[in-house]
């Protein structure tokens, strides 16, 4: 049994924009049949200790095309998480463009942890997230996060880095925190080339980037930074399901195929090499499926940052190297980098106590 599991359901493969960088493939009407939810719901449900936690997320598409059935499957959850004294935390990224009642009603639901996709500038955003047909989406996106701002619901923002953005990274990230964002998500593009002048851009970025972050502490958030000075300061954080990969975490398609991550489903070919054996609507639970190899690469075994790299997520090792357990240098370099700014920011602070005091003896 799990203390912690993690459950994502792809409600549906469709989506109302037509983002050119997407991963998820073609953007077709295939529904998750509620029965197929709710079954994945009860599986994972019974695969969880009494007094532990499921993190339920939904994932499409667009999964507020599917807003009421959403709605539901949380109440589902929900009851059935009382009833087996276990504690329910929900997530769900959305593109930002949907805000008819039904969507509306889930996005400000308080248990939710809602996270929105903006690339910054609106110039920015609109290179590549747009509507079908070929208006930018940037304007409704800004106008959501404003109205959730003004309802009180807080959110966090997903900003998707490519070679194409990164100069304009740190700039996005102003806009965005002069808009009223408070938590940013960044999100390499793992499916694209990275050029050497690309991962030169990007050093520099990180850089631009974690001053920012170090000038807006603690009232502004970027992941990179945040999740590794946690990992230097030894500040205990919440245990989460991530990255089980197929073992105390499961993604479901639609048609009740099983996945050790959402980000490997695609058009759900049967083809796909990630694939998982069985489906959604066999078996009790979730429980005695095998963990695939964790990172193997000898050259990480004398890396000092070994212990807090994320190159252990073994979905974008795959999708970089086509290796689970193999990182290629992209991830290296992108740990490699946050990692020297969180601990430039604890020296930093360390420092200051000595400062300040050499500054009052003068």
């Amino acid at each position: 049994m799990h203390s912690h599991f993690g459950l994502v359901l792809m409600v549906n493969h469709a989506c109302n924009l037509r983002c050119d960088y997407c991963y998820t493939g073609s953007k077709f009407n295939r529904r998750m049949p509620e029965s197929i939810g709710c079954r994945a719901i009860d599986r994972a449900i019974a695969s969880i200790h009494p007094g532990g936690t499921m993190e339920l997320g939904f994932f499409g598409g667009e999964p507020l095309v599917e807003a009421d059935m959403i709605s539901r499957m949380i109440e589902y959850a929900r009851a059935l998480a009382i009833e087996s004294e276990i504690s329910l935390s929900t997530g769900l990224t959305t593109n930002g463009t949907l805000t008819h009642p039904s969507a509306w009603t889930v996005m400000i639901l308080p248990c939710l942890d809602l996270v929105i996709s903006c690339d910054g500038l609106m110039e920015v955003h609109d290179r590549h997230r747009r509507f079908p047909d070929g208006r930018g989406s940037a304007g409704v996106v800004l106008n959501t996060m404003k109205r959730l701002s003004d309802a009180g619901k807080e959110y966090r923002v997903n900003m998707v880095v490519r070679p194409d953005n990164v100069k304009e990274l740190c700039e996005g990230i102003e806009f965005l925190h002069d808009a009223g964002v408070r938590r940013v998500d960044l999100s390499l593009d793992l499916w694209t080339n990275w050029t050497r002048p690309d991962a030169a851009n990007l050093k520099e970025a990180i850089s631009d980037c974690a001053g920012f972050w170090r000038n807006h502490l603690p009232d502004f958030g970027l992941n990179w930074f945040d999740e590794k000075l946690l990992l230097l300061s030894g500040v205990p954080h919440n245990e989460t399901a991530r990255c089980g990969f197929g073992n105390g975490e499961i993604a479901v398609a639609p048609s009740g195929n099983l996945y050790p991550c959402e980000r490997l489903i695609g058009e759900d070919r049967e083809d796909n090499p990630m694939r998982l054996f069985g489906h959604a609507l066999d078996g009790a639970d979730f429980l005695e499926r095998p963990t695939a190899a964790s990172r193997s690469d000898p050259a990480c075994d004398a890396c000092v940052i070994q212990s807090i790299c994320g190159t252990t997520c073994r979905c974008s090792n795959y999708v970089r190297t086509g290796k689970v357990a193999q990182p290629d240098r992209l991830l290296c370099l992108l740990n490699e980098l946050c990692f020297r700014e969180a601990r430039h920011f604890v020296e930093l602070s360390q420092a200051a106590p000595v400062r300040k005091e050499q500054m009052a003896c003068g």
